[in-house]
């Protein structure tokens, strides 16, 4: 009778603890916009293979590429209610729930990739994240989407009147409207995914994106003029939902943070060494590349500068904070 009831103790205490173990699983469910294969997307799947490992399976990984989970307007309602737990968008995207992020949009803020680097692993980059707790999102790292170009399926563009009349795609925010009035064209807000569709059928003209994004949503099917201004960078902002985040234990916090900052850096350093085969690629698939002569980037850089000063004013100390910053690494 002692030994049937110290088998059952042992039993009860074995089920206790597979329970406990189970309730310790947790799925976390990863979105982006952008299809398989892009480097946005690789770096999600480096994420996925760092959590899963060094959590021994504990935390799962799920990724939903290609706006499957719909649009990043809707991914980030769904973090904040808790429905999503993780998504990799355009940092400048936010602004609409922060405004400062707005700075993140700004036309020719940056000059190079490391420079990007330096200020969004920096104290000005952890500072904007920290900014969307209170939004109940969680910053974790930056990706990088990188520098955007400008395509259309209308004529080559070899001085910036031409750009006059296209109708254009841009990100849905304030300032990608107004740069592109600036330039006299037609601003049409679109999510990504229902991008190529408008583009085949003729709704807009044209779209600005990075290399990387125009290859691998195959915009060169549709799109047969791109011209390398390099007008805006995009860092993107990894974030993961408060709810979600506030039932992780402090070593799963340190695993999944630690994975969006060893995946980001991944992540940029294959975007980097990935863009010159994929130009070269876009040029084998037709696209026919231009390249804007000084004269006309200096005329592109003015008509951009009343777009960042009206923008600029309500978030004036972010601006300020940045640019000093920026101008430390330039010295």
């Amino acid at each position: 009778m002692k030994r049937v009831f110290i088998k059952t103790v042992i039993a009860a205490v074995a089920l206790a603890a597979m329970g406990v173990a189970l309730a310790q699983e947790k799925t976390i469910k990863f979105a982006n916009q952008n299809n398989a294969g892009h480097p946005i997307v690789q770096g999600m799947e480096k994420f996925k293979e760092i959590v899963e490992k060094n959590s021994g399976g504990k935390l799962k990984v799920n990724l939903f590429p290609g706006g499957a989970l719909g649009s990043d307007q809707a991914n980030v309602s769904a973090i904040q209610g808790g429905t999503l737990e993780m998504a990799s968008m355009n940092s400048g995207i936010f602004a609409s729930q922060v405004k400062d992020f707005g700075v993140f949009d700004f036309p020719f803020m940056f000059a190079s990739g490391k420079e990007a680097d330096t200020v969004v692993d920096g104290a000005f980059g952890k500072k904007m994240h920290t900014k969307l707790e209170e939004k109940g999102l969680v910053g974790l790292a930056y990706y990088e989407l990188g520098f955007r170009h400008l395509t259309n399926g209308k004529r080559p563009i070899n001085k910036v009147s031409d750009v006059e009349g296209l109708k254009l795609r841009v990100i849905p925010n304030p300032i990608n409207v107004d740069w592109v009035k600036a330039l006299g064209a037609n601003p049409t807000p679109l999510p990504f995914p229902e991008l190529y569709a408008a583009l085949e059928q003729g709704a807009v003209d044209g779209q600005e994106n990075p290399i990387p994004t125009i290859n691998s949503a195959k915009l060169y099917e549709v799109q047969k003029n791109l011209t390398l201004t390099g007008h805006q960078y995009n860092p993107q902002s990894v974030v993961i939902s408060k709810k979600f985040w506030d039932t992780l234990s402090a070593a799963e916090k340190k695993i999944v943070s630690d994975a969006a900052t060893e995946s980001a850096s991944f992540q940029r350093s294959t975007a980097r060494a990935l863009e010159a085969s994929l130009l070269d690629n876009l040029k084998k698939n037709g696209m026919q590349v231009t390249t804007l002569p000084v004269s006309e980037m200096a005329i592109l850089r003015e008509k951009m500068k009343p777009v960042i000063a009206k923008h600029g004013e309500p978030i004036a100390a972010t601006v300020s904070e940045l640019q000093a910053e920026l101008a430390k690494l330039r010295k």
